[in-house]
């Protein structure tokens, strides 16, 4: 089993930044790629961003390219989203996901583990 905690949410003005913190537990090692996802009112979960395990190119969502970063700090078990030039549409509840699968990690069904989520709240 794999934990996932996550942090960082708030409300923030357009055009702030904000950094989201996941640290995973138990056992990280069965983990192949780490996915943030978030989700409005109203709408389906959507991909954000996601990046292997042991580093890797990362993938980006068509709408967060050239805002939004993906890294990752090992020693600390941890994968951090960073948003940059938020948007008030950037506004959900954002997820992070482990999965286990080498697919490619740009759909929630392939994710075996799921943090509880964070509120991101960007005011226009």
């Amino acid at each position: 089993q794999v934990q996932l905690g996550e942090s960082g949410g708030g409300l923030v003005q357009a055009g702030d930044s904000l950094r989201l913190s996941c640290t995973a537990s138990g056992r990280t090692s069965s983990i192949y790629h780490m996915g943030w996802f978030r989700q409005a009112p109203g709408k389906e979960r959507e991909f954000v961003a996601a990046i292997s395990w042991s580093g890797g190119s990362p993938y980006y969502a068509d709408s967060v390219k050239g805002r939004f970063t993906i890294s990752r700090d090992n020693a600390k078990n941890t994968r951090y989203l960073q948003m940059n030039s938020l948007k008030a549409e950037d506004t959900a509840v954002y997820y992070c996901a482990a999965s286990r699968s080498i697919s490619i990690p740009t759909l929630p069904s392939t994710y075996d583990y799921w943090g509880q989520g964070t509120q991101v709240t960007v005011s226009s």
